[in-house]
Formats: structure tokens, sequence, C-alpha cells
């Protein structure tokens, strides 16, 4: 699954794995907000590949955790989620506005090669692969942005609300739109006039 090969979902190493995470987020998105130390302790065992000062709103929602890098200084708002089947990595200081989802999970196109199919037991599966997610640092992302597997966004991005990221996009710019699209440079005359009264 991690190498990007065709794997099956129902494999029952991937479902326990799966189901744990599933129930890690379930309590954290049901601690109280103030609960910081018990909330913290969730993440730590969800996410164990996290850097210092993690702050995430919740409710959250991840396939496996495991398999999800996050720098430091990173914030999630509400409903951030990772369908994390391939490695997605986060730099620092990485900005994630409310419903952002990252996700790396890939069908086959042809139905045929998709469809669900049935074990000799009865049981049901079907195919998937993954490709992975990599944000550089200093991102910010808007509301409702998605991701898709297989993308690299540069350092410093700014990635527009509503956007949809299908490829690459170079560091320092700004995204915007479904597809994505870079929009510009960002550049020192983006520096921001009111800079001196947020220190």
């Amino acid at each position: 699954m991690l190498a990007g090969k065709l794997y099956n979902p129902a494999d029952p190493e991937l479902v326990a794995l799966r189901e744990h995470a599933g129930d890690l987020c379930t309590r954290f998105n049901s601690q109280p907000r103030g609960d910081h130390r018990a909330r913290n302790a969730i993440l730590d065992e969800l996410l164990p590949r996290h850097g210092a000062d993690l702050d995430v709103m919740g409710p959250i929602f991840f396939d496996y955790g495991c398999h999800t890098t996050i720098g430091d200084r990173v914030f999630a708002n509400f409903n951030f989620t990772v369908l994390d089947c391939a490695p997605v990595t986060i730099g620092d200081d990485v900005l994630f506005g409310p419903n952002v989802s990252l996700l790396p999970p890939m069908h086959p196109l042809r139905w045929q090669d998709r469809n669900v199919r049935k074990h000799v037991d009865g049981s049901t599966y079907d195919y998937e692969y993954g490709r992975p997610i990599v944000i550089g640092p200093n991102c910010w992302f808007g509301g409702n942005v998605t991701v898709l597997g297989g993308v690299t966004i540069g350092e410093g991005c700014v990635i527009g609300a509503g956007t949809v990221v299908t490829h690459d996009i170079p560091p320092h710019t700004v995204a915007v739109g479904n597809p994505a699209h870079v929009l510009r440079e960002i550049t020192e005359a983006d520096a921001s006039a009111l800079q001196d009264y947020a220190r």
C-alpha cells in the first residue's frame, strides 16, 4: 500500500489499523475543548510523527494516522480529514482552514478494475492505490480545500478557499480554483502594512 501499488483495503491488518485510528478520532472528537491533556495524549497516539505545538480544533478524521508526518507549529481548523493510505508529509508552520481534506487514495479508472469483488467466503473487497502528498513549510490553506494524491505543494504557498489541488504547486505562489491554477507569485510587495502591530 505505502509503495503506491494496488492493494486490498479489506486486508485484516489494514482494517485493524483503520479501526484503531477511527476509535482514536472518535475519542478526540468527544473530548471537551479545554481538556488539553487528554486531547494531546490522543493525538500523540494517533499521530506518532507529529512535531511540537500541534494545534487541532477537531473534529478530525484520519484513515491511519501513523502514515502522516507533521512538522512543528501546525494548526488544523474544524473537520480536518487525512486519508493517509500513502505517506502524507506536512512541513512546519502550516495553517489549515476548516474542512480541508488531504486525499491520497486512488481507484482504477476502468469500472472493470474498480468495482467491488467477492471472496469465496462471501466477503467483499475492491482494489485501491495511493499517491503521497507533500506540503512544504509555511503554507496556508483556506477553507474547503481538497488536495489529491500525488501532489507536492511548495514552501510558502497560499491555497485559496475552495481550491481543488490536482497537480504540484510551485513555492511562494497563490493557487486558486478547480482545478487549481497558480494565480501569482507572493513577493515582498505583499508584506502586511500592519505587521508592526502584530508583535
